[in-house]
This record gives C-alpha cells, structure tokens and sequence, in this order.
C-alpha cells in the first residue's frame, strides 16, 4: 500500500480524502492554491505544498505543478477528489507514465466515457438502453435539422465533451434549433475545448437517477445501489437521496444490471456513476457515465457503511474488491442537502468570511465541511462549504431528520441555501416523493 498520497483538491473532498488516509495510516499531502494556504485541510495535513496563485487554471488545472509537488514530496500517488482534474485522460496518462498512481479509472476508461456520444454508444452496445438521438457528434447546421426531425421535438443538444450542465440546451421547436446548436457549441468548446455536440430526444418530467458502482483489477464490480438526484437547478444538483422513490422494483433492478454492463464494457476499476434518465413509466435511459467519487457519495457510504474512499486508494493499490454483491444491503433511508454560500432565493454566491459556524448532531447526521470560524469563502471556486447527510429508518423520517439537522445548522457571515432547503422539504411534491419532479419555484 502507498506510504504517501498527494490530494490535488480543495474545500471539503481534500478533507474527506485526508481523513481517509489518516485511518489507513498513509501520510497525505494537501497541494493548495495560494488562496487555501490556511484552509482547514491545509492545516490537517501532514504536509502541503503550493501549487499556485488563486486562479484554478494556474493552481488545481496546472498539470506540471501537480505532477511537480507529487514528485517533490515523494508521493506515490494522485487522488484528484472531483472536478478540477479528476477526469481528464491525459493527466491519467501522465501520472502513468511518471510512475504516479491515479487513484481512479485508467486513462482508456476516462477517455470512453468522457467522450458522451461515444459513451453513449458504448451503453448501447452493452445492452443498456439509450435515449433516441444523433448517432455521434453533429458535424454542422444542416445535420442537426435532419436529426432533429428523425427524433423529433423538444429535444436536447449537449456537447459531447460536457459535464456539469455546461453546453446543454432543451430545444422545443424548429426555428430555434440553429441559434442553440451555435451557442451550444460555443459553449462547448469554451468550457471544455471541444465543440462537439450531438442532440437526444428531451424526456419530460423524467428522475436522475444514478448507480454507484466499483470495479476492482481482477475484473470483479459490484453495484451499491442507485441515488435519486432529481432536485436541480440549471442541471446543478441541490438534493440527493437514496433509495431513489417513485420506481418500481422492476425499474430498479433494470438500473442495476444496466449499470454494471457499462461497467464491465469499459473494463471499469474504482469508484464510478452510471447515470440514467427515468420517466413515469418506469422506462430508463443510459445518459452517462462519471469516472470519479461523486460529490454526492456520502448517501451510499451512509445507507452500505462502505468508506468509497478508502475502496478507491485500496483498489488503485492492487488490492481486490472486500465485497461481493450479496454483501451489499443497504439499510434505510439517506437524504443529503448541499450547502452552497449563496443567496437562498436567487442562487447568487455569496462569498466572504464567515464569523460563526455550528455544524448539526445527533443521531444519523453526518457533516462533511471544511468550515471553520474565521474561514474566507472564496469567490474564485465553486461554492460549496458543506454537505449535510443524514439517515433514516425510512424516507419520511429521513426528511424530518433533515429538517432537524438544518434548522440547528448556524452559519454566520454569509448567506446559504439552508432556507432553501428547509423550504423544500416541505413542499407537498417532494414529500410525496413521486411524479411530477418538484420545480424549484414552487420552493422558492
């Protein structure tokens, strides 16, 4: 097993990832940003190195810089967390071929699935049903109207490269296909330096709902059920929650197995997410596959008492998987509320320093954060300063738990989503936990 690991992240997941390694007995070393020089995971960590100025593109995106403060502090291995590099094949590719281990998928299984029409194909392949649309990238204007009138409208472009809501538009009638395909593709190719887009047919009122899967070398995958991530804004998750509700056991079961036969197509190891699109009929649709730990994967460790974490540093480590699918059974209900410094009511980040923080207890509530009074909220990265998580014997006591762990929840200094949330679990739709998704004006 390693001796030392490098966590090229920030905020809350380079604490989780710290903590894991401190039970494993592996030293960690936070590489940070000049910004997160006094950051609670900087302070924690065994050693930190920086990695550059404020700007991430200079700092947690500048693969040199990283490689560099893996080889000077000796480690032997990358954890990239989520976001920022975690995905990107050629930085898998060069930790390979500097004798770094990426503690993710190979590099061939990030570049698969990365490529969303290419993933998309690859799940069809496997069996898993896919959602009509384009076969692969649309090269102009003139294609996107024929496959737009063989799938017919509303539909939606994506750009092949996406993730994360960028260069997404639901087209719902003919004239405005044109302006969305540009827009799409300039969005594209501004976010993730591609400019391919393909188009699906839009699934209205449909769940997203997602597999937590694991894969090991020796070829072993497991599933550890599914998660509900319905509540979104701008394609942005705000809630999660698992077991997913409003599916029927047929539906459920369908998911899995679907999800581990893209698994085992793209020859899969650690920690990934199949993603699937549900609609009222109990119908699903492969949408995509994320090569990484989520930032919802708390509610699965919640409901399996499976650290994914440790899995994923034991498994990049050549250890085989501990569990087999019959030791999988999750126990009850898991709900986990995102906690963004933003304005309730409009979403508009609300950076600054924050002069008070008291996080939740009590039975079946955890708190991942890296919070601390007198912590500065930066404006410069996502907005993200905790997640609160909790479990429940069942979903309404779940939800009331939830609402417990909220109202007790202090932040001072800057505003949050906490109103929002409280809000939301309140309301009638989302309580029923069945069709139509709840929409988030009805909560506002």
């Amino acid at each position: 097993m390693f001796n030392k690991i490098l966590i090229a992240n920030r905020g809350e997941i380079a604490l989780r990832i710290l903590r894991a390694c401190r039970e494993m007995g592996i030293r960690a070393v936070v590489a940070h940003s000049k910004v997160d020089a006094n950051s609670l995971p900087v302070r924690l960590a065994d050693e930190s190195i920086c990695v550059g100025p404020d700007d991430a593109r200079s700092s947690y995106l500048n693969i040199p810089s990283i490689i560099s403060a893996a080889a000077v502090t000796d480690s032997e291995a990358i954890h990239p967390g989520y976001g920022f590099l975690s995905e990107n094949a050629a930085f898998a590719d060069i930790c390979r071929a500097c004798g770094i281990t990426f503690i993710g998928p190979s590099p061939e299984a990030i570049r698969l699935m990365g490529d969303k029409a290419q993933a998309r194909e690859l799940a069809r392949q496997a069996g898993a049903p896919i959602i009509p649309g384009s076969e692969g990238p649309l090269k102009d204007e003139d294609q996107a109207h024929s496959a737009a009138e063989a799938v017919g409208f509303p539909l939606i472009l994506k750009a092949a490269a996406g993730g994360g809501g960028r260069g997404m538009r639901i087209v719902r009638e003919r004239e405005a296909l044109a302006q969305a395909f540009h827009t799409c593709q300039a969005e594209a190719a501004a976010a993730f330096g591609s400019s391919e887009v393909y188009l699906e047919k839009f699934v209205e009122e449909a769940r997203h709902v997602e597999v937590q899967v694991l894969g090991d070398r020796a070829g072993t995958r497991i599933h550890l059920g599914e998660r509900d991530c319905s509540v979104q804004r701008r394609y942005q998750k705000l809630l999660e929650e698992s077991p997913a509700p409003a599916i029927p056991p047929a539906t459920r079961a369908g998911l899995h197995k679907a999800a581990l036969a893209v698994a085992q197509a793209v020859n899969y190891t650690s920690a990934g997410t199949v993603e699937f699109l549900v609609d009222r009929e109990g119908n699903f649709y492969f949408i995509e596959m994320n090569t990484r730990i989520q930032v919802e994967h708390p509610v699965t460790e919640m409901l399996t008492g499976i650290d994914l974490v440790r899995e994923q540093i034991l498994i990049a480590g050549g250890e085989p998987l501990r569990w087999r699918q019959s030791d999988i059974r999750p126990v009850g209900h898991a709900i986990e509320c995102r906690i963004n410094a933003e304005d309730p009511d409009t979403f508009t980040p609300n950076p600054g320093r924050v002069t008070a923080w008291v996080p939740p207890g009590g039975p079946g509530v955890r708190v991942d954060s890296h919070l601390m009074p007198g912590y500065t909220v930066p404006s410069v990265y996502d907005s993200l300063i905790a997640k609160i998580i909790v479990q429940g014997a069942d979903r309404p006591e779940a939800i009331n738990r939830m609402r417990r762990a909220l109202s007790e929840t202090i932040v001072e200094g800057v505003k949050t989503t906490i109103p929002f949330h409280l809000r939301l679990l309140e309301d009638p739709v989302f309580r029923a936990g069945s069709f139509p998704i709840p929409k988030l004006e009805v909560a506002l």
